[in-house]
């Protein structure tokens, strides 16, 4: 630390004024004859340095440092352990001033230590149309071993300038950073891309219409575990329920039986990427041989089995449920399905009964979902229940199938209208 000049000046003129009054002391002693004026000059030296050191001193006095400096002088301290003292005293400020700093950085640090990371600050995801490569160093040159594809998301194991080394899914590699989002914009282009799911977590959960428990509230569908439905991240929910996608409609999950996750894409190798192409061309040339196949069957026309006894109100809650699942097909699909309602019957199904096949544990949706009992109530179309009446008279176009569902989900059998027969 600089000590400041009026101490040394103060300390310099106190030393020099001290060798003055000794050199006095020793004058009488001395062999060389003092005369009067020599005296006189000498006493008035003496007394001009004093006064001068004195007002130096109470200057300095007026400053802590300088202060201590004038009273060090009083106490006939010598300048140099003067100036030690000042410098010990410097670095003890110092030390303390960089113990204090070194505390606040580490409260600091404390701080930030307890505030929770985000997960997107080691993630990044494709700013990219289509897809990104995945390149085996960080060089345009190198090899490319798997790409990201727009909407998947990459954990960073190595982030550089330029490159930043990644893992997503199986691959392992090198992406560009001129195409790449990080931080918080990665986490809003994940929520705008990435689609979130419910998934049941046990068995028999029920999506109802309206977020309520209530008996009467209608149940859309019901849900194995392990079985998804998408988010419906526009619509409210009410705490303790999550809205899903069913059916194309709005409908409700009890928040306790669910784990809600948002999905993101995943890196694919080459490899991959080529069996994915493979496996693609195979799947379509499958399902150009059962529509072919179908058709064939179709036009080949209709089995006529033995026919059914059954009563009005089984025809009716036959054509009910015809009305139910396939009301909005053509008159073939609506067939096809009281067809399967009586392969089922004739198989032993519901204890060789209409009622008891419709009313089957976790068969048929629209028994146990409400909608069966509003169309018997509101009435079922004619087309309908001349479908259930020619379906229990022995018409069978679905080849003896015991079951059906959507053609989009890829399941091979006899395609009819939206619905696939196996």
């Amino acid at each position: 630390m600089r000590i400041n000049r009026k101490v040394i000046e103060s300390a310099a003129v106190g030393a020099f004024a001290l060798v003055i009054l000794a050199t006095a002391k020793t004058a009488g002693t001395s062999a060389v004859p003092y005369t009067g004026e020599t005296l006189t000059k000498e006493a008035e030296l003496q007394v001009a340095t004093k006064e001068k050191t004195v007002v130096d001193l109470v200057a300095a006095a007026e400053e802590p440092e300088e202060g201590a400096a004038g009273n060090a002088l009083n106490a006939g301290i010598h300048p140099e352990a003067l100036v030690a003292e000042l410098t010990a005293q410097a670095k003890a400020r110092e030390a303390e001033a960089a113990a204090e700093a070194a505390k606040a950085a580490e409260a600091a640090a404390e701080e930030q230590q307890a505030q929770p990371a985000s997960p997107w600050a080691a993630k990044l995801m494709p700013n990219v149309e289509t897809s990104l490569n995945i390149r085996a160093e960080g060089s345009e040159e190198a090899e490319v071993v798997g790409k990201l594809y727009r909407g998947a998301a990459a954990d960073i194991l190595e982030r550089g300038a330029e490159w930043s080394k990644i893992s997503s899914g199986t691959v392992v590699g090198y992406v560009s950073n001129a195409y790449c989002v990080f931080d918080g914009e990665a986490e809003a282009m994940a929520n705008a891309l990435g689609t979130t799911y419910a998934t049941a977590a046990a068995s028999g959960l029920r999506v109802r219409a309206q977020a309520s428990a209530a008996e009467e509230t209608a149940i859309v569908d019901v849900l194995e575990e392990g079985e998804k439905l998408k988010v419906d991240t526009a619509a409210a929910a009410p705490e303790g329920w999550v809205a899903v996608v069913c059916d194309d409609a709005t409908a409700y999950v009890s928040a306790q039986y669910v784990t809600v996750e948002l999905e993101l894409g995943k890196a694919i190798s080459i490899e991959e990427e080529l069996a994915a192409i493979r496996k693609a061309e195979e799947e379509k040339a499958a399902k150009e041989a059962a529509k072919k196949k179908a058709q064939q069957t179709a036009s080949s026309g209709t089995v006529q089995k033995g026919a059914v006894a059954a009563s009005y109100d089984d025809v009716t809650l036959l054509g009910a449920l015809i009305q139910c699942e396939a009301g909005g097909e053509p008159y073939e699909g609506q067939l096809a399905v009281g067809a399967v309602v009586m392969n089922r019957l004739r198989s032993g199904y519901g204890g060789g009964t209409i009622y008891g096949v419709i009313y089957q544990s976790g068969q048929f949706t629209p028994a146990y979902s409400g909608s069966l009992e509003r169309r018997l109530a509101n009435g079922v179309s004619a087309s309908c229940l001349q479908a259930a009446q020619e379906a229990i008279n022995g018409a069978d176009n679905v080849s003896g199938a015991l079951f059906f569902r959507r053609a989009s989900s890829g399941q091979s059998g006899i395609v009819i209208g939206n619905h696939v027969f196996y």
